[in-house]
């Protein structure tokens, strides 16, 4: 008689038995991934793995996930590693992912050739957006390791070529898990101060793995957006990242970052030289032109044959002078004739002319004009003048008649 089970209790007599097998706990399982589900909030990942006869249901918790060097993708052939367990709620058996990457190609490769495609889609790469070099640059900002040869390499050139230039060191770490983070941080504060014209980022050759901070997506969106102008120099000439093609210029090395940054001062100095014997040159040659254009202007003008220049103004002159003349002599008869009219006029009404018709003007002893007949006093001396002279005479008495006899 057969034994009585509950479906729970079959269901972990299953998983005992594929647990119980050692070869299921730690496998190797490769195939397409199909029906790819990303729980962003939680972080897990639930896929399937199929080959051209069966299907294979498998899970990736958010805690090994995280590890992933790439984005998987439907239709991606990948080499899973983990354990084949059954889940006991639905009875279901699948593969419980620990470790995953790319069949026939790196991880790595992989997720820089993802990443590169995203940030390129987006513009990030696009030239428009590149900011030019400063060619005197008085600040450089220098984000690498303190303890590796580019920075020695940097500070050299730098002092050799073009030694006014202030270095302004931000150490980072170069290499490792916070090595992405330590070098954003340095960006944005050499962005908020402002205290540079121009940031070399980078560090010596290495492996992908050794390269890999400079993939990383929140530093190559913090390159892009620097206000300030990024040199990338990381690795050798043969090494690309991120950051390469996210900077304003890569540079192929460290030492050829800070040639591509500073101008050579001996050749500045030859350039300066240069410059000063053309501007010489340069200015003799105008000095020549303009004394030669002098003399042209001095032989047509005035200066050159002043008589040719003052003789129309001569004759001028001498019209507006006979004018001015005639003028005057008009005005002078016009004013002449005008007096002998007001001379006559005035000739007629002085006190002269009437005194030498007969009449005569009377005085007191004080010299005031006699006006009325009361003003004589009988008994006074006046003074009688005539148009050819005076004579003294005495008030006998006064008379109101016209002929003026003195009334019996």
């Amino acid at each position: 008689m057969p034994s009585m089970l509950t479906v729970s209790q079959v269901n972990r007599f299953l998983k005992s038995l594929i647990e119980g097998d050692g070869r299921l706990n730690d496998v190797l399982i490769t195939g397409e991934i199909s029906n790819y589900t990303d729980h962003y909030r939680s972080g897990h990942l639930y896929f399937s793995l199929k080959d051209e006869a069966a299907v294979l249901k498998a899970v990736m918790f958010a805690s090994s996930a995280k590890r992933l060097k790439f984005a998987p993708r439907n239709g991606m052939k990948v080499i899973v590693r983990g354990r084949v367990s059954v889940y006991e709620p639905s009875g279901q058996y699948q593969l419980y992912a620990e470790e995953m990457q790319p069949d026939g190609i790196g991880a790595l490769s992989l997720a820089f050739e993802q990443l590169k495609q995203k940030l390129e889609t987006e513009g990030l790469f696009d030239r428009e957006y590149k900011k030019p070099i400063p060619r005197y640059p008085r600040r450089i900002g220098v984000i690498t390791s303190p303890t590796g040869a580019a920075v020695r390499d940097i500070l050299q050139i730098t002092a050799r070529r073009w030694p006014v230039a202030e270095i302004i060191f931000c150490p980072v770490l170069v290499q490792g898990e916070t090595a992405a983070a330590q070098m954003v941080a340095a960006l944005r504060g050499l962005n908020r101060e402002g205290c540079c014209d121009v940031i070399l980022l980078g560090r010596g050759g290495g492996s992908i793995e050794d390269l890999w901070a400079f993939n990383d997506e929140e530093l190559a969106r913090e390159v892009f957006a620097s206000e300030i102008p990024v040199i990338s120099a990381v690795g050798h000439e043969t090494d690309f990242t991120i950051c390469d093609f996210a900077a304003d210029l890569r540079a192929p090395t460290p030492s050829a970052a800070a040639e591509l940054c500073t101008p050579d001062r001996r050749e500045e100095a030859e350039r300066l030289v240069s410059y000063h014997a053309y501007f010489l040159q340069s200015s003799r040659e105008l000095i020549e032109y303009l004394r030669q254009s002098v003399d042209i202007l001095v032989e047509d003008s005035p200066l050159g044959n002043p008589e040719r220049y003052l003789s129309p103004l001569k004759e001028k002159l001498e019209k507006l002078q006979q004018a001015l003349a005639d003028s005057l002599r008009l005005r002078a008869e016009s004013e002449k004739s005008r007096l002998s009219l007001l001379t006559g006029a005035l000739d007629a009404l002085s006190p002269l002319k009437v005194l030498s018709r007969g009449y005569a003007v009377l005085f007191d002893e004080r010299g005031t004009v006699f006006r009325r007949a009361a003003d004589a006093v009988p008994g006074k001396e006046i003074v009688v003048r005539l148009s050819d002279g005076s004579f003294c005479a005495q008030v006998q008495g006064r008379t109101n008649t016209p002929l003026g006899y003195k009334e019996k």
